[in-house]
């Protein structure tokens, strides 16, 4: 016999053969017997409930994902956000004319529905049955259930979601995320389940913004006898380089947020190598914002200031249109935009370099 119905069972004999409620124990209380007649809703309450309910059906529906997902297995598709969305509309559209309280997943009832061994959709159909009869027949043995004995049965079965090992695997491999994950952790204990989800949400995207606005930004060398373009570090110290030439790489879409955090990396790095020719790698860059494109027409227009030329390299055709669309693109033109790194390399290696080495004419 599974022990949350030994619980459960044992908790209303309890309640029943040694009055526990005087004792100050809380009982789950009067339940009204029966199937609650049809009735149309009140829609002038709709006024006046709407933005309450509004934010009860987006974390009723956040919750409902977020359990889909934890219980669903290896083999299974994930939930479908779209589905599901149009299956709790339907269960509370129903619901509303017999008054049942707002349908939802949850992580404590799938819990408890995965400890019972609930396979199919059968298990609900199972679980509507049980309620149906104990509303028409044994609602007053119901009402002796100790709260404590419902609080047992969430608890035990909501402990296997909690595993360790996830914790330490996070914490090797992503300490970002693990701070994600304990704050999660903490909000629900703390705060409740959809209290928790909304902390980790709100970090996550906090995080994601700051990620976004500071993207890293590194010079580039070739790796000797290929084609290869990486950052150029201190573990490669043979790749190539040429006197004059600077290589730039960021990644990420240029949006405003990462502007300023993208032109002071690439300021510092030109400062540093006082070059001839700034290749701007875009290769990392699926599309230039507007703010972002009148930021690199900026830079260029520094550069030029200092005798320095801006090349650009690995325009990707979304990002080549925007270009050329600009006031840039004109700038520029063909000489100073290259399909690829190395193509950049050879063309600075043929315009600047060979021709700086040959000798003059006399």
């Amino acid at each position: 016999m599974p022990a949350a119905l030994i619980a459960v069972a044992g908790g209303v004999a309890g309640a029943g053969l040694f009055d526990l409620q005087g004792l100050g124990i809380t009982l789950t209380g009067r339940i009204v017997p029966g199937i609650p007649a049809p009735a149309l809703p009140d829609l002038a309450l709709v006024r006046e409930l709407w933005p309450g309910a509004l934010g009860i059906a987006l974390m009723s529906f956040t919750e409902s994902i977020a359990a889909g997902r934890a219980f669903a297995s290896e083999d299974e598709r994930p939930p479908s956000p779209g589905r599901e969305l149009l299956a709790l509309g339907a269960a509370n559209v129903a619901g509303s004319f017999f008054h049942t309280l707002p349908a939802g997943g949850g992580t404590s009832q799938t819990a408890v529905n995965s400890a019972a061994g609930a396979q199919t959709q059968a298990a609900e159909l199972v679980t509507l049955a049980v309620v149906l009869a104990t509303l028409l027949f044994v609602s007053p043995l119901i009402s002796l259930l100790p709260q404590a004995s419902l609080a047992a049965v969430v608890v035990a079965t909501t402990l296997s979601l909690l595993n360790p090992k996830d914790f330490r695997a996070i914490l090797r491999i992503r300490h970002t995320e693990f701070f994600w994950a304990i704050a999660a952790f903490a909000g629900v204990v703390l705060l409740g389940t959809l209290q928790g989800i909304a902390v980790a949400v709100a970090m996550s995207v906090l995080t994601l913004f700051y990620q976004a606005s500071t993207p890293v930004v590194y010079a580039m060398a070739r790796k000797p006898g290929t084609d290869v373009f990486r950052p150029l570090t201190g573990e490669h110290p043979t790749d190539e380089t040429l006197p004059g030439l600077l290589i730039l790489r960021t990644e990420g879409r240029m949006t405003f947020a990462s502007v300023p955090s993208v032109t002071e990396g690439f300021r510092n790095l030109v400062q540093a190598a006082n070059p001839r020719v700034v290749v701007f790698e875009c290769s990392g860059i699926p599309d230039f914002e507007y703010t972002a494109l009148r930021a690199l027409i900026r830079f260029d227009q520094k550069l030029a200031q200092q005798g320095i030329e801006l090349w650009l390299a690995s325009l990707n055709p979304t990002a080549l249109n925007v270009v050329n669309r600009s006031p840039l693109g004109e700038t520029l033109g063909h000489k100073r935009m290259f399909f690829n790194a190395q193509a950049a390399f050879a063309a600075y290696e043929e315009r600047v370099v060979r021709k700086s080495a040959a000798p003059s004419a006399e």
